[in-house]
Order: C-alpha cells, then structure tokens, then sequence
C-alpha cells in the first residue's frame, strides 16, 4: 500500500496562531507523524501547538520554552496522532516572527 507523505512548513511565525496546512482543515484521515519548532531569534520563547476540532482547542504542548537558536522535536520516541477531516494545527509563539515549524504527515489513511 502506498504512503503519501506530506510535509508542512511556516516560516517567522508570531503570537496570531497560523494553521497548518495552509489555511484550511485536513481532508481525510491524516497521522501526523513529526512536528520540529525552531526558534529563530536571539532571545528564549514560548511556542505552543494544538488541534482545533468540533469547536474546541486540544493542546499538544502549551507554552513550551524554546531557548534561543534551538529547536523542540514536539513529537518524539516515535509518537503520532491522527487527526480527521475538518480538524487544523495550529502553531502560535510568545514573540512576533520568532519560530519556523516543520510538521510532517501522512495523507489519507484510511478512506
């Protein structure tokens, strides 16, 4: 069975959460499989990332300290999760233009 593999990035992302992917909801059952946060300033920020679904916000990680010029691996020790149609990740930072996110997925699981 074949894997479509997708990877998401944003770039100087600031305290207004951008979404992935690009603005609009995922479309079928995805499993995120990675999300990498790099602080790209000179001073220490918060990043936090979390899924809106049916109306509410459920966290993955919340004001997590990134130091400066350092990366978080947000999922690590082979962790994934899914997300469904109409469900969106946002990323949002403690500083304007302050963090780049990489997320990777796999598209369309199951059908």
């Amino acid at each position: 069975m074949a894997q479509n593999f997708r990877r998401y990035i944003e770039r100087n992302i600031g305290t207004s959460a951008v979404d992935i992917p690009d603005g609009s909801d995922f479309n079928s059952y995805d499993t995120i499989i990675g999300i990498n946060l790099a602080n790209v300033t000179a001073s220490a920020i918060t990043a936090s990332v979390y899924i809106a679904s049916g109306g509410n916000n459920f966290y993955i990680i919340k004001d997590a300290p990134i130091p400066s010029g350092s990366a978080l691996q947000v999922l690590d020790g082979g962790a994934k999760f899914v997300v469904q149609s109409g469900d969106r990740l946002y990323v949002v930072s403690s500083a304007a233009s302050s963090l780049d996110a990489i997320v990777s997925a796999v598209d369309d699981i199951s059908s």
